[in-house]
């Protein structure tokens, strides 16, 4: 299964795809030059705006705004209007840290997880933030922090921290955003590359971008068993979402980062983004209510 090119965005550090089903729209990042993309799948036209912060997530929320996430801010943004409206410090203080990757919980709560700049180890956290925008530390000493996603009866959150190679399965409790740690889910070789961002799709199976793999990987997180690749013609795959009007094509974005000159020629659509029909549906992800 091959992914063909959706843009040529030649990001630095592509991230965070989502679908905006009212929008119809892709909405995707590079965290590295602060760039909101947004592809409306109706016209075909790419949109971006720029901000003068690392650029780390875009969550589609209840309102008719975005949730982003700026160095360790989150802050509210309208794209028709460009208006910005700053929330909450996650990390105030901290200025060698920033996000990375978030997600939405079944209540509208978000979760964000921090690293530092220059990958200091066990330098970030995982936090959840509520409507009131009370922020609380869910787990400490995180690397890298990236995927989350939850099961589809919604008992569990699946947690990557990108250099432990492993996808962690924790007890969730919906009401209170308990979590308890239950077990590895997925142990990924590191031939197979680092695991990245991840979404899971209607049959309950993840599938995780890798970076340094070549491509987004389907693994089941029942049995930790490998189903499936999606080729990539780029190295640094970071992050996917299931995306279109049925959610059965899976949008994904990839990094041209610390990437040799030798290995740009060789791969001259790293930082693209790129675009499959893996034959399963996602689901439809949360909103927030931030």
């Amino acid at each position: 299964m091959q992914a063909v090119e959706l843009y040529a965005s030649q990001s630095i550090l592509g991230e965070g795809p989502i679908w905006h089903a009212a929008k119809k729209t892709c909405y995707w990042v590079d965290i590295e030059q602060g760039i909101l993309y947004g592809y409306n799948w109706l016209t075909q036209q790419t949109s971006t705006w720029q901000f003068d912060y690392k650029l780390t997530m875009v969550i589609e929320c209840t309102g008719d705004h975005l949730l982003l996430a700026l160095d360790t801010s989150l802050a509210r943004f309208t794209p028709e209007t460009g208006r910005l409206v700053w929330l909450v410090d996650i990390e105030p203080g901290i200025t060698a840290n920033r996000c990375n990757d978030g997600a939405s919980d079944s209540k509208g709560r978000l979760w964000a997880g921090t690293m530092h700049r220059q990958h200091q180890h066990e330098a970030g956290s995982l936090y959840c933030i509520d409507e009131h925008l009370t922020v609380t530390k869910k787990v400490a000493k995180v690397s890298i922090s990236n995927g989350l996603a939850w099961s589809l009866n919604n008992k569990r959150l699946y947690y990557i921290d990108s250099p432990t190679q492993k996808v962690q399965c924790y007890l969730f409790e919906e009401e209170t955003a308990d979590i308890i740690f239950e077990k590895t889910a997925i142990h990924i070789p590191v031939e197979l590359g680092g695991p990245d961002g991840m979404t899971i799709d209607a049959e309950g199976m993840l599938w995780v971008a890798h970076w340094g793999g070549f491509g987004v990987y389907r693994w089941n997180p029942l049995t930790g068993e490998l189903l499936t690749k999606v080729e990539v013609p780029a190295p640094h795959v970071t992050s996917c979402a299931f995306a279109g009007e049925h959610l059965d094509y899976l949008l994904i974005t990839t990094a041209r980062e610390n990437m040799t000159e030798e290995a740009l020629t060789a791969y001259p659509q790293s930082g693209n983004t790129f675009i499959v029909q893996p034959g399963v549906p996602g689901v439809e992800a949360y909103k927030c209510v931030l």
